[in-house]
This record gives structure tokens, C-alpha cells and sequence, in this order.
């Protein structure tokens, strides 16, 4: 098995492509050994390398986030933790636990309905497939007075252009097909 790597905009996270489908649909994050252990054997087995801080689940790949340390030093703790895993055939998600946490309670008003609507074609055919290229997600939470909310995960959270791509990427983007939306935050 090869597992390939990919530097991603965020310099505390790595994104792996282990060339195989990694979580059928839908994105997981994990942020802690305690979330991890109850819903997903992979992602526990990430947080036992000594400085990871952050486990994010895609399509066809897996992003790490550490605290802190070299990635010298970590990439091959994480690589051997994720070949051991997927030799072994054991399940990325725990049974009960594919839950896709970016859900969440989304809020907007009856009356914005289509304007959403808009909104989220548009976040899932032409941001998120480019966000996941990074290795994260970004998910509508909501919109209200001409502002929409969005979650940002894996390597979008807390990168450094983060707000680059929310200002300048997708606020304009739609900003240009959505001219309700004023302006674009993260939740």
C-alpha cells in the first residue's frame, strides 16, 4: 500500500490519500482522543502519535493537524498508523457513529428558503470539491440578513488563508450569483 501526502494551505496540516475511499459520503472531525475512541478506530489510532490535535475524514483522504512539532518527525508515526489500520481491514467509523457532525442545527428564516437553497448548490458544486482539494470542508450553518454562516473544517479551520478564502473566494462567488448575500462568515 502507498499512501501519498499532500502539503495543504494550513502549515499545521497534512492531508493522506491512502488510494482507496476512506468514508463513503459525508465528512467527520475529530478534535480529541475522546471523540475519536467513541466513533471512529482510525481516528483514535491517529491521536496516539504524540502532538496530533485533529483528525478530519473525506471522500478519498484523511487530514492530521498537529499542535505543534515537525512533520519529520510525526509524518511517519501517522503514515505507519494509517497503512497498519487499512492493512488490517478494520472500519474507519465505529457502527453507530457515521453521524456527519457538520449537520448541526442550521438556522435561517422560512422565508429565505430558495435564497439557501442557492446557496448550498452552490457551496456543494463549486466550493466544497475545491476545499476538499485542500483537505477540508466547508458547510452551510446559515444565513440571516444578508450574511451567511459557514463551518469550516479539517485543514480550513484555522489556516491561515481561511479568511482569504472566505472574503475574497467565496464571498464573491456568491456575492456574483446570489445578490441577497452580503456578506459571508465563519460560524
Amino acid at each position: 500500500m502507498f499512501i501519498q501526502t499532500e502539503v495543504t494551505p494550513n502549515p499545521a496540516t497534512l492531508k493522506f490519500l491512502p488510494g482507496r475511499v476512506v468514508l463513503e459520503r459525508g465528512t467527520e472531525e475529530f478534535t480529541s482522543l475522546e471523540d475519536a475512541s467513541a466513533r471512529s478506530p482510525l481516528a483514535a489510532r491517529l491521536f496516539e502519535v504524540d502532538g496530533v490535535t485533529g483528525v478530519f475524514l473525506g471522500f478519498d483522504f484523511v487530514t492530521v493537524t498537529k499542535d505543534g512539532g515537525d512533520w519529520a518527525h510525526l509524518k511517519p508515526a501517522i503514515l505507519a498508523g494509517l497503512m497498519e489500520h487499512f492493512v488490517s481491514n478494520r472500519p474507519v467509523m465505529a457502527e453507530a457513529g457515521a453521524s456527519d457532525a457538520a449537520s448541526g442545527e442550521e438556522f435561517f428564516d422560512e422565508g429565505d428558503e430558495e435564497t439557501v437553497a442557492t446557496i448550498k448548490e452552490l457551496l456543494e458544486t463549486r466550493v466544497r470539491p475545491a476545499v476538499a482539494q485542500d483537505g477540508g470542508d466547508i458547510t452551510f450553518k446559515g444565513y440571516r440578513d444578508g450574511t451567511v454562516y459557514l463551518n469550516m473544517r479539517g485543514a480550513c479551520a484555522g489556516c491561515p488563508s481561511s479568511t482569504a478564502t472566505l472574503k475574497h473566494g467565496i464571498q464573491n462567488l456568491l456575492r456574483h450569483f446570489v445578490p441577497e448575500v452580503q456578506e459571508v462568515e465563519a460560524a
